[in-house]
């Protein structure tokens, strides 16, 4: 990996948005709607986070029917020498969303 490469993917980092996304995938694969349930934004701005993630190779993409799931590429992580396990614990948004009755079901 050349210096080019791991400062394009560290700049895909240095959003809050995105780096919060990459701490929820931590714990679980997501869907896009989830990420506009938790962050409070339009589904066209979480799918530009994601496609910013995706460029770099941070995440990985799933369809599954007409869903698609995205999971963290942990690989190009250790590449990069990036630790997640420095990212907060922000899996009580899943917990949130479930409370309010808002967490959605990709699976259906």
């Amino acid at each position: 990996m050349d210096i080019i490469q791991i400062t394009d993917g560290l700049k895909a980092l240095g959003d809050p948005t995105r780096l919060q996304m990459v701490a929820l995938m931590k714990h679980r694969e997501c869907c896009v709607c989830e990420f506009t349930a938790i962050f409070h934004i339009s589904q066209p701005a979480i799918s530009r986070h994601i496609g910013r993630l995706k460029n770099e190779g941070l995440v990985n993409e799933e369809r599954r029917g007409q869903w698609v799931f995205y999971s963290l590429n942990r690989n190009k992580f250790e590449k990069l020498g990036f630790s997640l396990a420095h990212l907060p614990d922000l899996s009580e948004k899943f917990k949130e969303l479930e409370e309010k009755g808002l967490l959605v079901n990709c699976d259906a």
